[in-house]
């Protein structure tokens, strides 16, 4: 298990933090007792702050809410009776429809940018994730070291001394370059007249921003907000922990944690062999299968399964363009503009079809 950083919080801040999320060290937890529109708010501010979520919450929404009358709140209020409801229409009955009804905030922190791309294939869920464009990675964590993934067998391997050294070359340079380029920038593109000294400041930074994060390494830390709903949640487990990645592997089972505290009657089927159990087992074996197969039809492929569930880059001096068309539909146009028309029109599909090819 990856050892993530944690934050201090005092006395005060931690009693008004434990009525609204189910976590108060853990990278992940989710955000309770609070108005849809504040968790909203939350997580649109959350994609361009460097801060965590409960930092930001302290920081910026805890002076606007009125908080005294959730000293004595509990989550957990009522929940045998929801539960009781759900194992009878969606356990027994196997309702699946029911597991759509129920959403929960959930903060995602500390995660490479190979796990945020698994945590967002499910485009059936929303998230703000922060953005490397406002967002800078020349600081450190509490910890002493910079944002990137260390994960604790490469680290313990023979190569974890060079992993860490190139990791910090990288984000050292990174941060050598940014006051640099913001320099530069200034003396290139003087502030126009007519635009605020503030919104000028603000394009430099993130025109810097974004120039330099193509430094940034895949191992590189962001912070995820989900929203979804229990079917979705379920689903997005059963994928992570079938994923060959560990880092995945092991967050899946701190989402789990934190998603049982708020919605368990949703996730009783992760656990049971005859369903969470064989889903995991179905894809873990399809994925080793396919890899398998592609090693018997193309013997000279050599590249092999990449962390993240597919090929890794192709071997030094046999790789293809780094962009090049693959497909295309030569008929895309016409079938978006007969789309257009479908909707306003009472002739057939058929039809219209005929009359935007001519």
């Amino acid at each position: 298990m990856c050892a993530y950083a944690t934050e201090s919080f005092t006395d005060d801040e931690r009693d008004v933090l434990r009525r609204y999320v189910t976590n108060l060290d853990g990278p992940v937890f989710a955000l309770v007792n609070l108005p849809e529109v504040v968790k909203g708010a939350l997580f649109a501010r959350y994609s361009r702050s460097g801060k965590s979520l409960r930092r930001l919450f302290l920081d910026e929404f805890v002076g606007d809410l009125e908080v005294d009358g959730d000293v004595t709140v509990d989550a957990t209020t009522g929940l045998e009776r929801a539960e009781a409801l759900y194992a009878r229409v969606f356990g027994d009955y196997g309702d699946d429809s029911v597991a759509q009804l129920g959403g929960v905030h959930l903060a995602c922190e500390q995660a490479s940018n190979l796990l945020t791309k698994v945590l967002e294939r499910g485009r059936l869920m929303s998230y703000l994730e922060q953005s490397t464009r406002y967002i800078p990675y020349d600081s450190r964590l509490t910890g002493g070291h910079y944002r990137y993934h260390r994960d604790p067998d490469v680290l313990d391997s023979p190569l974890g001394a060079r992993y860490v050294g190139d990791m910090d070359r990288m984000f050292d340079t990174y941060a050598v370059l940014l006051p640099q380029l913001q320099a530069h920038l200034v003396r290139a593109h003087p502030r126009p007249a007519g635009v605020g000294d503030l919104a000028y400041r603000h394009s430099v930074r993130a025109t810097a921003l974004d120039a330099l994060r193509g430094l940034l390494p895949a191992a590189a830390l962001s912070n995820v907000g989900v929203y979804g709903s229990g079917q979705s949640y379920e689903q997005l487990l059963l994928r992570m922990r079938a994923h060959r990645l560990p880092e995945v592997r092991s967050y899946a089972e701190l989402m789990v944690t934190e998603l049982r505290k708020v919605i368990p009657s949703f996730l009783t089927r992760l656990d049971r062999p005859d369903r969470g159990g064989e889903w995991v087992d179905y894809l873990e074996q399809r994925a080793a299968s396919t890899c398998a197969l592609l090693a018997q039809l193309w013997p000279d492929d050599r590249s092999g399964p990449g962390p993240a569930g597919g090929a890794s880059a192709p071997i030094p001096g046999s790789a293809p363009p780094s962009v090049e068309l693959v497909d295309f539909d030569p008929a895309g146009e016409e079938k978006v503009l007969a789309a257009i028309c479908y909707a306003a029109s009472d002739l057939s599909d058929a039809e219209i079809a005929r009359r935007v090819a001519r």
